[in-house]
């Protein structure tokens, strides 16, 4: 009876977690985001400029959750983050929940305002990560490859496009994730590329593959971010070998997480040590904090709204209307805005071939 009542109070956790992110979006994607959109097709560069920063306070609230109701510690080591630094992050996947795991590690280097996700599109549906494996597997083996036990074979073409951009002049993206992306306006730099960060992470407990596992409250008790920063300057100039370069890093990692995983399952072996944040632990606590009561007070507080106010009501309507219809014509928000933006700033339009 005891073991029972235990995972009914765990899956309570995964729901209000689950819950709480998804009002917190979809209520501060109407009443913060929306009156903004206007603003979009007069001048994309503010509008980026203030949607950053409102998204920023969404994406402390899975931090603070994690981290100060769940319990999920997080540990970096390894190379420091420059404040401000315009970096590629390749990171492997453990699981479909790395994204998620990664801003706790964001947070302390103030990266989370530049964050943006970026990923193919047939990865929202992989199921988890022994899946993925044995599609590496048949990867590996139909091209010769090592067979991987601890991570997933890298498909370079996305990685070497986004380096070989960034090395261009004029190009406005600035942050990119291989799997995650990062950008800002940085029309007015000849250089949009200062460093690459190579990101292992690992779990040395529990390993929370899917967001089902999240719901029954299988949150991690510990998250490992190990860190290598390669400048700009020392990555090859030709694409072939950028694909051997981020091959030759995802066999280092394959190595650092058997060392993990078959020894005391932390990265001290590298002899490197833990990172010191960018932010002092008291204001990333403080900060936690006051993420915690906003988005507790504001989703009930927009639905009160909604409740004793027609006016609300109907821009409640016409804004989620709007939403829907940007997503089923355009296919996203994202690609109006990056329309918008190519033609205040006369950018042509990329045609990337697929299978390239």
């Amino acid at each position: 009876m005891k073991n029972i009542v235990e995972r009914i109070m765990v899956s309570w956790k995964g729901i209000y977690f689950i819950l709480t992110l998804f009002c917190g979006s979809f209520f501060g994607s109407i009443f913060m985001l929306g009156p903004f959109l206007p603003l979009m097709f007069v001048s994309p560069s503010w509008y980026r400029w203030i949607n950053s920063r409102l998204v920023a306070t969404w994406l402390t609230l899975p931090v603070a959750l994690l981290e100060t109701m769940f319990g999920v510690k997080v540990i970096i080591t390894g190379d420091a983050f420059v404040p401000g630094e315009r970096s590629v992050i390749i990171m492997n996947h453990r699981t479909r929940m790395d994204w998620l795991f990664l801003w706790n590690c964001l947070m302390r280097y103030s990266y989370l305002r530049l964050e943006k996700i970026c990923l193919k599109a047939s990865l929202k549906s992989v199921p988890g990560f022994e899946n993925s494996k044995a599609r590496s597997n048949d990867f590996a083996e139909k091209n010769g490859l090592q067979k991987y036990e601890y991570v997933l074979h890298p498909r370079t073409t996305g990685f070497t496009f986004v380096v070989e951009r960034l090395r261009e002049e004029n190009v406005s993206w600035a942050h990119m994730l291989f799997g995650l992306l990062r950008y800002q306006d940085t029309a007015h730099s000849w250089k949009n590329l200062d460093a690459v960060h190579d990101i292992t992470v690992a779990y040395p407990h529990n390993m929370p593959q899917t967001e089902k596992h999240l719901l029954l409250g299988d949150f991690p008790k510990e998250v490992h971010f190990h860190v290598r920063r390669y400048p700009v300057d020392t990555l090859p100039e030709s694409r072939e070998g950028l694909q051997l370069w981020c091959h030759k890093r995802w066999e280092e990692k394959e190595e650092r997480l058997r060392s993990f995983y078959e020894g005391e399952k932390n990265f001290h072996f590298t002899g490197q040590t833990v990172i010191p944040p960018c932010k002092s632990e008291l204001r990333v606590l403080v900060l936690k904090f006051l993420s915690i009561l906003y988005w507790t007070l504001f989703s009930p507080a927009m639905c009160l709204l909604i409740y004793l106010y027609s006016l609300v009501r109907w821009y409640f309507i016409i804004t989620v209307v709007i939403f829907v219809l940007l997503e089923r014509i355009f296919g996203g928000l994202e690609i109006v805005e990056l329309a918008c933006y190519r033609i205040f700033h006369k950018q042509p339009h990329l045609n990337v071939k697929k299978n390239e």
